[in-house]
């Protein structure tokens, strides 16, 4: 009897139970999650490590891009001067712009991104935070904590008693 409501005045914690019964009747099995099972982790700990891992390869990555085109810059910089005009740099420019628009989309949020305008940028970062913040209400959620009188868990056995 370690979910809620319980027949007791405070619910009994079963670590080592397979299954968690409430006053109703009602039962859950208790059992580990795969990301539990396999990582170790509850889904909390496991989003904020891959968050954090993806925010570090995305900075990888720029980092490296940067250094490459800054290296590739460097060592052409005499040819460049003499066969790229002004003109066809800002070319190029809108070329790159109007790429990175058709594959994001142009009705996206996200297309505020490619644009020059830090007002443009505050709307998809301010987008990109609510996502994520909305996303770990989710996660948050779908941790079953049977002792919680709030969850929101559907009780898959009914008690033989």
């Amino acid at each position: 009897d370690c979910g809620v409501p319980s027949a007791f005045e405070e619910a009994p914690k079963c670590k080592d139970c397979t299954m968690c019964c409430n006053a109703n009747n009602d039962c859950y099995p208790q059992e580990d999650t795969p990301v539990t099972k396999y990582v170790g982790l509850n889904y909390a700990t496991f989003a904020a490590v891959f968050f954090a891992f993806f925010v570090v390869l995305c900075c990888l990555v720029a980092l490296s891009l940067y250094l490459f085109d800054n290296r590739k810059n460097h060592r052409n910089s005499s040819f460049n001067a003499l066969s790229r005009s002004v003109e066809s740099e800002r070319r190029i420019g809108e070329e790159d712009d109007n790429y990175a628009l058709s594959r994001i989309g142009k009705e996206s949020v996200y297309s505020y991104f490619v644009t020059d305008k830090p007002v443009g940028w505050l709307i998809a970062f301010a987008t990109l935070g609510i996502q994520t913040v909305i996303l770990f209400f989710f996660i948050m959620a779908s941790e079953a904590n049977l002792q919680d009188d709030k969850i929101d868990i559907e009780f898959t056995w009914k008690c033989p008693r």
